[in-house]
């Protein structure tokens, strides 16, 4: 029964990694050029209002002010820049195949600061993993950017804290103004940056409009809350696992909408990449905890 109920918990959360493997698609599709500032900052900064504003009005009181500060930094705010920025300034391919360490940082983050341990298991799946998103998305002809890679591996890094610390620290309210509490923080700590760096633009097209309301209805709000309440219900290292859906599903949309192949390596990619995500849900670092909706 309980592992019925791990499961159940993994496909519910598996949806928001799932959702960001758009996000490659959307930015170079539907979103202005060379602008990761823009688009981290409208990707969070509303969808956090509008959970603060329509759920309860529940404010951070004494130390979660700081709390939901860091968390909203390092999930979202310094998140969403450098996954922008990795995206604007690498192959989709690439930006995956970096960030495939998070959960090699998860792991040791969890038994640090969780008590959560290592299993070899979960190393030797990490490294299968690793191994799967190469074969899925990595090409010979694919080209490398020493900024576009450190932002990659920077955005794992902050990406992990964020798992880990928020496991940790446990939220101390409703699913829904937590996530607003974190998408209100990053975009706030993304809008001086946005403002210095970049400036507002001149326009905003129709089709900029709809990719900019697709990354914060689904790509923020829904997916956030889907993925903060996975956070409640799962090991830290079956989260991370569960992160590497969104390179398996960019490739997925790569063939369906711009035209490109699917080849025997990258299928042998998926079909590991899946199994070793399969392999981490249902072998746990530890029981987890059952907390409220």
């Amino acid at each position: 029964m309980q592992n019925n109920r791990l499961l159940l918990d993994s496909a519910i959360t598996a949806l928001a990694p799932a959702i960001w493997g758009s996000t490659y698609l959307v930015t170079t599709e539907l979103l202005p050029p060379d602008r990761p500032l823009l688009a981290a900052t409208l990707r969070a900064l509303p969808s956090g209002l509008v959970l603060v504003l329509m759920f309860g009005r529940v404010l951070p009181t004494g130390i979660w002010w700081w709390r939901a500060l860091v968390l909203g930094t390092l999930n979202i705010g310094a998140f969403f820049f450098l996954l922008f920025y990795a995206a604007y300034h690498l192959p989709g391919g690439v930006a995956a195949l970096v960030t495939s360490v998070q959960p090699f940082l998860v792991l040791v983050l969890a038994a640090l600061l969780l008590g959560d341990r290592i299993r070899p298991l979960h190393v030797m799946a990490c490294v299968c993993a690793s191994a799967g998103v190469a074969l899925l998305v990595l090409k010979a002809t694919a080209r490398l950017d020493f900024v576009g890679v450190v932002a990659a591996l920077a955005g794992a890094a902050c990406m992990a804290s964020g798992i880990v610390l928020t496991k940790r620290w446990k939220r101390p309210v409703g699913l829904l103004p937590f996530t607003g509490w974190q998408l209100t923080a990053g975009g706030l700590v993304l809008l001086p940056a946005l403002l210095v760096f970049e400036g507002l633009p001149s326009e905003i097209t129709t089709t900029n409009a709809i990719g900019f309301g697709y990354l914060t209805v689904l790509g923020a709000i829904f997916s956030y809350a889907v993925w903060f309440r996975g956070t409640d219900r799962l090991p830290a290292i079956g989260m991370s696992f569960l992160g590497f859906l969104s390179p398996l599903v960019a490739t997925i949309l790569g063939y369906l909408f711009k035209d490109q192949t699917l080849t025997i390596p990258q299928l042998a990619g998926a079909v590991i990449l899946i199994g070793s995500i399969v392999l981490v849900q249902v072998t746990p670092a530890r029981r987890p905890e059952l907390v409220r909706a």
